[in-house]
């Protein structure tokens, strides 16, 4: 092996690298809030309109911001954006950690910004640097998001009486903290593309780097029904998690659990689907029609939120057959946004659109939730309303996975198409 064939091996070992600490980053600021609300809502004072906003937040910022993720990596190129995603998230949670209210809101929209970032540029970089593998590691990085999100919910509790809340929170901007310094690294390594000057533009102008065909410019996307399908469906599957993450253990402590057996199994819910979020990426990309496997995902979801409004006392069954479709459904949603482009370009404008359209439907969710607990004074009309979003989940999903690409025009904006392929090409 030449000197050269080492360097790009272990450039590819740094990206990889980096690709998991991203992924371990994505969850925690999220899925560490909900055990404890309980006492946030007793230091501070929280009624229930104030708990609801502090679980919308996370989920709003991801659809707010996610539409800054791809001008962002075009216009400083797709390392140093992830660099700036992980350092709002660093950021937010440090500020979390301060005892104060506005601290508290401020640094949740902070980290909310970074994730929102991040979860854009991941699926993007993924399909870019390791296209032969875009199944594989998008499930590698589903699970490790899975994983991490469980873990933070599962240490809530004990880290919150080991060492209270306010370090509890700060602890997790340590792995953002060293995501960022190693997307420093791979950032620094980048190479480096310079635009052709409008004067250049003659016959013999050449681009900095062969550009594939796929590479150009995609397309307005919000023409695109397929496109609009997506969005939809990940909105939809996102809505049901972040309802779960935001007021499962709240639904289960007023079903008489307490607040360690209510932490325990939100925990218990994303551990379980972690092979799944490995599994069923890899098998929708090997499948030319990913309807059936969606429909199979569909089914055990209605069991596991059925189970809960029916038979709450079997809660724990209920919560596992859950945490199965929960870890299925969303992975599912986040490999359509590869499977249905046809360039890494593509893929993050429509993981911008996706994520934003999607996220900012996900929003309503835990706020509509918690006002309809707190006008009801019970959880099983949120839990039926989950359950009638099955629905028009199921009509989306089917259009979305049906096999197909996301066909569109060229973008008539100043968007030039080197910016364009400056996105696809700065992560090589």
């Amino acid at each position: 092996m030449s000197a050269h064939q080492r360097r790009i091996r272990a450039g590819r070992l740094w990206i990889l690298a980096g690709i998991v600490l991203l992924s371990i980053n994505l969850r925690p600021a999220i899925t560490g809030t909900a055990p404890v609300l309980g006492e946030l809502r007793a230091r501070y004072g929280l009624d229930d309109t104030g708990a609801a906003v502090l679980t919308t937040l996370p989920v709003l910022c991801l659809g707010v911001f996610a539409s800054l993720a791809p001008p962002l990596a075009r216009r400083i190129g797709t390392e140093p954006a992830i660099v700036a995603a992980l350092s709002l998230i660093t950021a937010g949670i440090g500020l979390r950690g301060l005892a104060s209210p506005v601290a508290l809101y401020t640094g949740t929209v902070l980290a909310g910004t970074g994730i929102a970032i991040g979860n854009v540029l991941l699926p993007a970089i993924i399909k870019h640097r390791f296209p032969i593998r875009t199944g594989t590691l998008t499930g590698i990085a589903m699970t490790i998001m899975a994983a991490s999100g469980a873990v933070a919910a599962g240490l809530a509790i004990p880290l919150d009486e080991m060492i209270g809340w306010h370090l509890a929170f700060m602890a997790w901007a340590l792995p953002s903290l060293a995501a960022a310094l190693l997307w420093v690294r791979n950032a620094r390594k980048a190479p480096r593309y310079r635009r052709i000057a409008p004067a250049s533009r003659g016959r013999h102008a050449r681009r900095p780097d062969p550009v594939p065909a796929d590479a150009e410019p995609t397309g307005r996307l919000l023409r695109s029904r397929l496109a609009w399908a997506v969005a939809g469906f990940l909105g939809a599957v996102s809505c049901t998690f972040y309802v779960l993450v935001s007021w499962l253990p709240m639904i289960l402590q007023d079903y008489g659990y307490t607040g360690s057996e209510s932490a325990a199994m939100l925990s218990v819910m994303m551990l379980v689907g972690i092979p799944f979020g490995f599994v069923v990426p890899l098998a929708a990309t090997r499948l030319t029609d990913q309807r059936p496997l969606l429909l199979g995902v569909l089914a055990v979801m209605a069991a596991g939120l059925g189970g809960l409004v029916l038979a709450p006392g079997q809660a724990w069954t209920w919560v596992l057959v859950t945490g199965v479709a929960t870890g299925s459904a969303f992975p599912l949603a986040i490999i359509l946004l590869a499977l249905r482009s046809p360039s890494p370009p593509t893929t993050a404008r429509l993981s911008g659109m996706a994520q934003t359209v999607g996220y900012l439907l996900a929003a309503l969710g835990p706020l509509t939730m918690g006002l309809l607990r707190s006008a009801t004074g019970s959880w099983q009309t949120p839990l039926l309303v989950l359950l009638a979003l099955l629905v028009p989940k199921t009509v989306l999903g089917l259009y979305a996975a049906r096999p197909g690409l996301v066909h569109s025009r060229l973008i008539a904006t100043g968007t030039s198409p080197d910016a364009d392929t400056a996105l696809a090409l700065s992560s090589r």
